[in-house]
């Protein structure tokens, strides 16, 4: 019997899958896999215009829990957005037209839908840029498909379970887990993943106080380095100037000196 085998894509010269037996996405809390919808496979939208690259992961994906529909470009991926709701974007950057550094910026405007970047653009600029825009994750072509599950499901993993809360309210903050949507006092907010998640994060533990640390593991998970660490302060500065009236006295997300921040329940 031959050996299973996975090839890298995204480089010339590979030509196809070898599938390999690998169990779906886990199920979680309820016997559901966060992110996913109930009874259903994680959706995905697959923004690539290689169609022989797409067809290869859209097979992939498929056979381990993954149901990947594919769009070409920026305006097809918006247009089908507007018309389903997707667990997760694997957004490749070099797309015809609309660049996909833009079409991040456009989906982050409206939607929270985690984001991993799937590109052959691997500069450190590049990557930086994207997770400033709300990519959650990167990752540069050519690779294992298996890798791409594998942070598909680091992704999910992070992101909130149907089964928990569908909203937390305090004062004029409203955050719809369901939907990743913040809004204060009824206008809709623009975050990126990281301030979605530490703020999702404090919320769900509004009222206690949680250390840098915690948020970290909170937010990141098995992914946190010391980059992330040191920008735990920054994230929150940048999103205290989006949900706050007065920043320099917030009446949400509040530092406790010493100790860490806490988010404040108000009725």
């Amino acid at each position: 019997m031959e050996n299973p085998e996975t090839s890298l894509l995204g480089s010339r010269g590979a030509a196809r899958i070898i599938i390999t037996e690998e169990p779906a996405l886990p199920a979680t809390v309820g016997g559901r896999r966060a992110g996913a919808p109930e009874g259903g496979m994680v959706k995905a939208l697959l923004i690539e215009d290689d169609r022989k690259l797409a067809d290869l992961l859209r097979e992939f994906l498929a056979q381990h829990g993954v149901e990947a529909i594919v769009a070409p470009d920026g305006v097809q991926a918006l247009s089908l957005l507007t018309q389903h709701r997707f667990d997760i974007l694997l957004l490749d950057l070099m797309l015809p037209g609309m660049d996909g550094l833009t079409l991040a910026r456009r989906v982050r405007e409206r939607w929270q839908t985690p984001i991993i970047m799937v590109t052959a653009r691997g500069d450190d600029a590049d990557k930086i840029v994207g997770l400033e825009l709300g990519a959650d994750d990167y990752l540069a072509k050519p690779f294992n498909p298996r890798e791409l599950l594998a942070r598909i499901r680091a992704v999910l993993r992070r992101a909130p379970a149907e089964t928990d809360a569908i909203q937390f309210v305090s004062g004029g903050l409203q955050i719809d887990f369901a939907a990743r949507e913040v809004r204060v006092d009824g206008v809709r907010q623009s975050l990126t993943a990281h301030e979605y998640q530490v703020l999702a994060a404090l919320a769900r533990n509004a009222g206690r106080v949680l250390t840098r640390e915690q948020l970290l593991d909170l937010v990141k998970g098995e992914q946190a380095d010391e980059a992330f660490d040191r920008s735990i302060d920054v994230h929150v500065s940048r999103l205290r100037q989006k949900i706050e009236n007065d920043p320099r006295h917030p009446r949400y997300v509040k530092t406790v000196r010493g100790a860490g921040y806490l988010l404040a329940r108000e009725t």
